[in-house]
């Protein structure tokens, strides 16, 4: 695997800092972009528990060679089951977010549905049109490109 795809842990570390000092804000943001039938009780703690166990999977190592799953930070590539196509999402923090671009919010409806899926995982996404078909083709690495890890960086 070519170093571009491998994952700097301090990348996902000051995730973990970041809600944990944002916590508030972003709860509240979860809360007013997230329809109360799709509400997850404790969807930050979830997450937070997810990027914990890859940290933990991975502390002798000074990156993370593989992402199994989307996290924020990542670029992922979807198949849609209907028609075959690809298309590739960075999924980011809101303060990120370019659709146009392809840069969606983990809050976004689609970046919220696809936050913590597995590679080769199949799910209906929802969008406002209906249901999409979709498979996780490739999760890589993003996080190094982004505004929140260059700012943290900084502020470092």
């Amino acid at each position: 695997m070519n170093h571009s795809g491998q994952a700097d842990k301090q990348y996902f570390q000051r995730q973990l800092e970041y809600i944990e000092e944002n916590i508030k804000d972003l709860t509240n943001l979860y809360i007013s972009s997230t329809p109360i039938q799709e509400r997850l009780k404790h969807f930050f703690s979830l997450y937070v528990l997810e990027l914990e166990e890859i940290l933990k999977q991975n502390q002798k190592n000074s990156f993370i060679a593989s992402i199994p799953k989307v996290y924020i930070g990542t670029k992922v590539t979807v198949m849609y089951l209907d028609d075959q196509e690809t298309e590739e999402y960075v999924i980011c923090f809101p303060e990120e977010s370019d659709p146009d671009k392809g840069f969606i919010s983990f809050l976004s409806p689609v970046g919220r549905q696809l936050l913590l899926k597995n590679i080769g995982e199949e799910l209906s996404l929802k969008i406002p049109t209906g249901e999409l078909g979709v498979s996780i083709k490739e999760i890589s690495y993003f996080g190094g490109l982004l505004e929140f890890d260059t700012q943290q960086t900084k502020e470092a």
